[in-house]
């Protein structure tokens, strides 16, 4: 039964996403006090400035009595103005150009609906010389309330750097991570086999293996994978009901993998790890502050499921990793072929069933009216991106990694610190070699996402580094690859 729901969680554990947004800020003020309001705008459309001093100031003229469809009919004197106006009965372009034959410098659009990134034809991007951008209408109602009338505005787009500090804390928390699950499954294994040598029997073994979930053949490896096609296809169709058992099992499973990680420390603080693993349940859809636990839980989930999961030869590896790239890339690049909205399965499913469009190239989806927060799988590593720190007017921006880029990777590397182990490599060297590859990967992982704009799938980056150099490094004299049907147990003489 355990094995079952390891493998029912590793199946969901290989998610990750990012979008690239296009918000900016609103400043208003009145002379007397001043305030700030999330507005989205297309940067390919109308570039704003990047800096609230350089920004242009306009006088704001409410015009939300109408969509601005046609200029019949306008009394205002709307010339050398910001306009707000309503969205909706005609496109965005066709309200910018009608702004700008009325001599508008700016077009806001209220909106009650979710703010997506205004865009239109190639043809009508050069037509339109204004600035544009949508924004909540209780914003505009609330800004009206405080600022009144006289309300004169600024549009700007602080810039956010790519190279953002969280992605350096990710990569540390990913690196440790699998070092450290490395370094304990190579000192279980040492345990394990300094029972043997000392006469500890049957006894010994029993606790080192507890709860081990081993893969020693090819079948059982494919089958492995399998499983996990099917539960991923499963989330996908049946989201709203398996999400909240995914989310008890995590709830069970993290409180579980702390315990075995931080015993001694919690009996000393007086925290037990059940009580974290609660507290995480109750305020997870807290972004302020709960991504902390939630990766303090995820550190431990991954430290334990690699101790846990047992490879029994290299070529297990091999065949269990290259089947698992398949998948990540197979679920990411190849599925949006196939669903009605064009969203691949895992992205569907990493992000929720809400995430649809507004994960695709540059557009981004805000909530006009507070909402109740759509449930997530507990899947991921969140950092808060720090630029964007102060101006999350729009909503937390974070940098996010998948578990399942850390387990599965980790996987080899537990493999190669036991295998250290069996040979007596006091230098370590295979582990050692392994981490390096992956830091290296994980290296070229974030690297390839900058340049590109768009989240990639670490696999596709990790497995090869990994393998390749964990191929290269072992001494094939020292038989990594053993012949199929043997499991590890003859090397180091286990019990």
């Amino acid at each position: 039964m355990e094995g079952i729901v390891k493998i029912v969680i590793l199946s969901v554990v290989l998610m990750a996403s990012q979008i690239s947004c296009q918000e900016a800020i609103l400043h208003v003020t009145n002379d007397i006090r001043d305030g700030q309001y999330c507005i989205v705008y297309n940067s390919s459309w109308t570039p704003l400035k990047p800096s609230l001093d350089t920004a242009e100031q306009y006088t704001l003229l409410n015009m939300t009595s109408t969509g601005l469809c046609n200029g019949s009919g306008l009394s205002p004197d709307v010339n050398g103005k910001a306009l707000v106006v309503m969205r909706g009965e005609c496109t965005f372009s066709q309200k910018a150009l009608v702004a700008q034959s009325l001599g508008a410098t700016a077009l806001l659009i209220a909106s009650n609906e979710p703010l997506i990134t205004p865009s239109a034809n190639d043809s009508e991007y050069a037509k339109v010389h204004i600035p544009l951008a949508l924004m909540r209408y209780r914003d505009f109602l609330d800004a009206q309330k405080v600022f009144g009338n006289d309300m004169k505005v600024k549009l700007y787009a602080p810039p956010q750097s790519k190279i953002d500090p969280s992605i350096a804390v990710i990569l540390l928390i990913a690196i440790v991570t699998v070092a450290l699950g490395g370094y304990w499954s190579g000192t279980c294994e040492r345990d394990r086999l300094n029972s043997c040598a000392g006469g500890g029997g049957g006894g010994g073994e029993s606790k080192a293996d507890s709860g081990e979930l081993s893969l020693y053949s090819p079948l059982k490896v494919v089958i492995f994978v399998a499983v996990m096609c099917g539960m991923l296809v499963l989330m996908y169709y049946f989201y709203n009901v398996l999400v909240y058992i995914i989310i008890a099992i995590f709830c069970l499973a993290s409180a579980s993998a702390l315990f075995s990680c931080f015993d001694a420390v919690m009996e000393k603080i007086g925290c037990g790890t059940v009580n974290i693993a609660v507290v995480w349940g109750v305020y997870r859809n807290e972004d302020r502050y709960i991504w902390i636990l939630q990766d303090l839980l995820g550190i431990a989930f991954c430290l334990n499921f690699m101790k846990t999961i047992s490879l029994s030869n290299f070529k297990i590896c091999v065949i269990l990793l290259s089947l698992l790239l398949v998948y990540d890339v197979f679920f990411v690049f190849i599925t949006p072929f196939f669903t009605k909205n064009g969203v691949s399965i895992m992205v569907q499913v990493a992000l929720g069933p809400d995430a649809g469009e507004k994960t695709q190239g540059n557009m981004v989806e805000i909530p006009a009216e507070p909402q109740a927060p759509s449930e997530k799988l507990p899947v991921v590593m969140r950092v808060p991106r720090f630029s964007a720190w102060a101006q999350n007017l729009c909503g937390m921006q974070f940098s996010i990694l998948g578990y399942g880029d850390i387990i599965v990777p980790g996987l080899l590397v537990a493999y190669c610190s036991r295998f250290d182990v069996w040979i007596n490599s006091r230098k370590k060297i295979y582990f050692v070699s392994c981490c390096i590859a992956y830091l290296l990967g994980m290296i070229l992982t974030f690297a390839v996402m900058l340049l590109s704009g768009m989240g990639q799938p670490a696999l596709l980056y990790l497995v090869p580094f990994t393998l390749i150099t964990s191929a290269v490094v072992l001494d094939s004299s020292r038989d990594p690859l053993l012949p199929e049907g043997r499991t590890d147990s003859s090397i180091g003489q286990r019990c």
